[in-house]
């Protein structure tokens, strides 16, 4: 099973998939605070409005929230893309590029997280980046 050709390519799909479901139940939580230092700065982060210019004056509640959905979104469409080339069985050279494009997203959001968060999406988006090397190298020539 592990040697079909699009076996790892599915193996991404899924990991990036549940990724993204489990990072959208993030959104669905609020935040709480255990001191007084916490409680002051998700208070400024809920409430302080920042004036950006041209009447945009969001929160930085709002900003993560954004940076959140997208987040979710970028694991949703890579996931539907990835299942769909796999069930889709399209020509050898489609499927490499597709591959490489999200070694290289996924590289660099990888990197992201190892410097910026902390272990639950580190690990997340290194199965998935794993997943999609393997994917590369073990689907043979056509």
């Amino acid at each position: 099973m592990l040697k079909k050709k699009y076996f790892w390519v599915k193996v991404a799909a899924v990991l990036q998939l549940l990724t993204a479901f489990f990072h959208s139940l993030s959104l669905l939580q609020g935040m709480t605070s255990t001191d007084e230092k916490e409680k002051q700065m998700l208070d400024l982060m809920t409430h302080h409005h920042m004036d950006m210019g041209m009447g945009f004056k969001p929160t930085m509640m709002d900003i993560m929230t954004s940076f959140s959905i997208a987040f979710t979104l970028l694991f949703v469409l890579s996931g539907c893309i990835n299942w769909y080339i796999a069930k889709k069985k399209l020509d050898y050279n489609t499927i490499n590029g597709i591959l490489l494009i999200n070694q290289l997203v996924f590289f660099l959001c990888f990197l992201a997280m190892w410097f910026l968060t902390f272990i639950a999406p580190i690990v997340c988006v290194g199965l998935i980046l794993a997943s999609l090397i393997i994917a590369y190298f073990t689907r043979g020539k056509e």
